[in-house]
């Protein structure tokens, strides 16, 4: 299993932008499903967007329109721009791979990195 680094996080104010970034230790050519979590205080962890090895995206509704996933095998890093940016925006933003897909609903079952942060002020 590849080991993820998460960055690119930080404190902006609504509207702004960010583009997270995520490393991985070894190639993801052959990794199907990566994706961006993210966790807010007191809340749980919730899938924010995903990408297969041929480039199918999904979004949360929540972001939809504003995120957007981009990954560079040829770089081994997942990428996350994020436009638009809203205060119910900030958390901790967590990259996953590979995720799985079984009995009609998607996991990741790896090591969850440090993340990285993002808050947005109103």
């Amino acid at each position: 299993q590849v080991q993820l680094v998460e960055s690119g996080g930080g404190l902006v104010q609504a509207g702004g932008s960010l583009r997270l970034s995520c490393a991985a230790s070894g190639s993801i050519f052959s990794i199907n499903r990566m994706g961006w979590y993210r966790q807010a205080p007191g809340k749980e962890r919730e899938l924010v967007a995903r990408i297969s090895s041929g480039g199918r995206t999904y979004y949360a509704d929540s972001v939809k329109g504003r995120f957007t996933i981009s990954r560079d095998n040829a770089k081994n890093t997942l990428y996350l721009l994020m436009n638009s940016l809203k205060p119910e925006d900030t958390a901790m933003y967590y990259c996953a791979a590979p995720i799985l897909y079984e009995r009609g609903a998607y996991y990741y079952r790896g090591d969850w990195g440090q993340g990285t942060q993002v808050t947005v002020s109103s």
